[in-house]
């Protein structure tokens, strides 16, 4: 235990809670929820309609938690609802699904249990209290709309396989308080240190995780039947700036530090996709607030783009040709059955809408002259309405820091227009190549369960996308862990597993050093800029590894911590050694480049070979780096079923 007694807490710089490190708590239970987002509270709150006792712990408040916390505007493949013409199998083989982003290495089974549950764990959160529809009748008549069930539908009108949200604000409230009506244990700022395992070995079953109180600096032992793995990706591994702009810019939760990536590593479960990446185009640490500005795409779809001297720019469908309309922005081409608005690059045939793709080419011509403004007064009046309001409103980090600060200074969308960046060729200039984004994800089989025994996973760490992935994939999972729970024995800790846990998770408090938790990150990610960058090689990476070994032995050997939140932060640098340590040995392990995964090697140059099209794993055994390989569409491959239904249905629990 730390005996200096500046870091027992003596000079904690007016820290307003008791601090108590190395006091332990222990906490049994049958199912246990690590990161209680949407993933995590579907879990939890499915979990305990089976009958589990079920507990969650969150480095954030629950109630608040997660990239859902701020809120969603959309809610992607929702293919079950009554008024959508698309059906899961439709969705899922057509590649066009949300889920499906990553092309050939998409993650198809959890993209499939999106297409089919997406919808069920929307009518869960409207059961426990969140308005979707709109009835107030505040859009009754939109082109939008349905009439009879009052729902609301973004991008493909024709279709109807997203759902627009009219609450979507209050999601995380309305799962905390059916948490608490289910008598669902909840463990705020709880970071989460380490799977236990059975008899403290790597690679055996799971039986339960470590904890850091990261307001109090106690320790927490949870034991438990079955666990929930539903962290989030690791964010900002390759670029940290929290004093120029904060949180805001960040879309995710600042929380996302890839400590669920780190845990399940630790413990031997296999990942893959861990080498990929992609530039972060106008947004991340250095961009505008998430919505904040004009635009045209996603939460601000269909909207209208004109030039300063007020001149539109063209919309045009998947082939070029010039949309006249608003409403055509909206509806399927001649010959297209559905589209999809899909950021990773959608098929021909479920291609979107977009803004003339040739406008760079214009604006340097001299036929459109910048800045581009998102023209909201020159849209019918639903559509500007819905999208200053219930959209930028609704989405995460919007409704106060957009929508509210923004009205409140008077903005007005029925007379004023907001200026758009990211548009034409500025968009060539708000970007490095350098500062990427990436993660990877947990291999996991149709129980969403990884190679670990007792251990199951939901949202990110699982390979969904979006909210609506999250809660389905989080429902799913918290059906199964109960299921194991009903028929797992106790866990038994391993008393020597905890006690080196302990150390590890205090031995900051005892260097006294000169970095801070901000200096450390910073380090990290300047070592991925150079080291994992746009273009890799085997000198390179290698290079990059003995930089992140030499930080870990180095400057991570002697932070500075004045209080518990500060210790929560560096626990988060040594996660994020460790995730930058796990895409370098997948970069390494992958000798071919991709377009798809957003993966150059200078030392391999040839795009996508045929004898590399293949997921690339990586896992940890006895301390050593181990790789090996899949098939692409292994979850449609013995010993699995050959249809995504027969699957599903032999599989999902119901």
């Amino acid at each position: 235990m730390p005996k200096n007694e500046k870091a027992m807490g003596n000079n904690i710089l007016n820290w307003p809670y008791p601090v108590n490190y190395g006091k332990e708590n222990e906490v049994n239970t049958d199912v246990l929820i690590i990161g209680a987002g949407l993933a995590g509270c579907h879990a939890a709150i499915n979990a305990a309609r089976k009958g589990a006792k079920v507990t969650v712990i969150d480095k954030g408040a629950v109630i608040r938690s997660g990239s859902g916390g701020a809120g969603i505007d959309h809610w992607h493949d929702a293919c079950t609802n009554p008024c959508c013409k698309i059906d899961p199998e439709e969705m899922i083989e057509s590649g066009a699904s949300h889920g499906s982003m990553g092309g050939p290495y998409k993650s198809g089974h959890t993209a499939y249990i999106t297409c089919k549950e997406s919808y069920d764990a929307l009518l869960d959160l409207e059961k426990a209290g969140m308005k979707f529809r709109d009835e107030d009748n505040e859009f009754e008549g939109a082109e939008f709309r349905d009439e009879e069930t009052k729902m609301m539908f973004a991008y493909d009108y024709e279709n109807k396989h997203t759902i627009r949200l009219r609450q979507g604000a209050e999601m995380k409230p309305v799962l905390y308080n059916e948490l608490k009506r289910l008598n669902v244990e909840i463990y705020d700022r709880i970071m989460s240190t380490s799977l236990l395992t059975d008899g403290g070995k790597q690679g055996s079953r799971v039986i339960g995780a470590t904890g850091l109180n990261v307001r109090t600096g106690e320790f927490y032992i949870f034991k438990a039947k079955a666990t929930v793995l539903s962290t989030a990706g690791p964010t900002r591994m390759w670029i940290f700036n929290m004093e120029l702009k904060g949180s805001v810019a960040e879309h995710s939760d600042p929380n996302g530090a890839g400590d669920g990536h780190a845990m399940a590593w630790q413990a031997g479960a296999e990942f893959n996709v861990m080498e990929k990446s992609s530039g972060r185009g106008p947004g991340g640490p250095f961009g505008y607030p998430a919505y904040g500005v004009g635009g045209w795409h996603n939460t601000w779809f269909p909207c209208s783009i004109v030039d300063s001297n007020g001149k539109e720019v063209p919309w045009v469908d998947r082939d070029g040709k010039t949309l006249k309309t608003v409403s055509e922005r909206t509806h399927p081409v001649p010959g297209q059955k559905f589209f999809v608005l899909n950021s990773g690059g959608a098929p021909y045939e479920f291609r979107h809408p977009t803004l003339t793709p040739d406008l760079p080419e214009r604006v340097r011509k001299g036929e459109y002259v910048p800045p581009f403004y998102a023209d909201l007064p020159g849209m019918p009046e639903h559509e500007r309405r819905a999208i200053f309001g219930l959209m930028v409103g609704n989405e995460g980090k919007t409704r106060i820091a957009i929508y509210e600060n923004y009205t409140d200074a008077g903005f007005d969308p029925d007379k004023d227009m907001l200026q758009a960046y990211g548009i034409g060729f500025e968009r060539e200039k708000m970007a490095v190549p350098q500062w990427r984004m990436g993660g990877g994800r947990l291999v996991v089989d149709w129980d969403l369960k990884p190679n670990l025994e007792g251990l199951y996973a939901a949202g990110a760490i699982a390979g969904s996308i979006g909210a609506d992935g999250a809660s389905a994939t989080g429902r799913y999972a918290g059906r199964k862990a109960a299921e194991y729970s009903q028929t797992a024995g106790d866990p038994g800790v391993d008393r020597k597993q905890v006690e080196e846990e302990k150390a590890r998770v205090y031995a900051p408090l005892e260097q006294n050093g000169d970095t801070g938790w901000k200096e450390l990150h910073a380090g990290i990610c300047r070592i991925m800029q150079d080291y994992c960058g746009e273009y890799k090689g085997e000198e390179t990476l290698k290079t990059g590894l003995s930089w992140l070994s030499s930080i870990r032995e180095s400057e991570a050997a002697r932070t500075n911590i004045r209080n518990p939140h500060e210790l929560g932060r560096i626990l988060d640098c040594l996660s994020r050694l460790t995730v930058g340590e796990m895409i370098m040995h997948a970069c390494l392990a992958r000798k071919a480049s991709s377009e798809a995964l957003g993966f150059n090697r200078i030392d391999y140059p040839e795009m996508d070979p045929p004898e590399w099209n293949k997921f690339v794993t990586i896992r940890l055994e006895n301390g050593e780096v181990k790789t090996g390989e899949l098939p692409l569409n292994y979850w449609l491959l013995p010993p699995y079923a050959p249809t995504y239904k027969e699957n599903y249905e032999q599989h999902c629990g119901l």
